[in-house]
């Protein structure tokens, strides 16, 4: 069975990257960019509504 994994995107630097949601916090808690260490809630890093919508339902 394959993993389920999220696209996060960085609004500040951009990057791009994907997790596991179960690797990654609450969505509506305060998240840091691995890269610039920007940071947001954790829904603003989501790439697309598909992204989030597999976040809350790993929640």
């Amino acid at each position: 069975m394959d993993e389920a994994a999220v696209q996060l995107l960085c609004p500040e630097c951009a990057k791009h990257w994907q997790s596991a949601p179960r690797d990654l916090p609450a969505s509506d808690a305060v998240f840091h960019c691995p890269n610039c260490h920007a940071s947001y809630r954790l829904t603003e890093f989501m790439r697309t509504d598909r992204d989030l919508t597999m976040l809350r339902q790993f929640e």
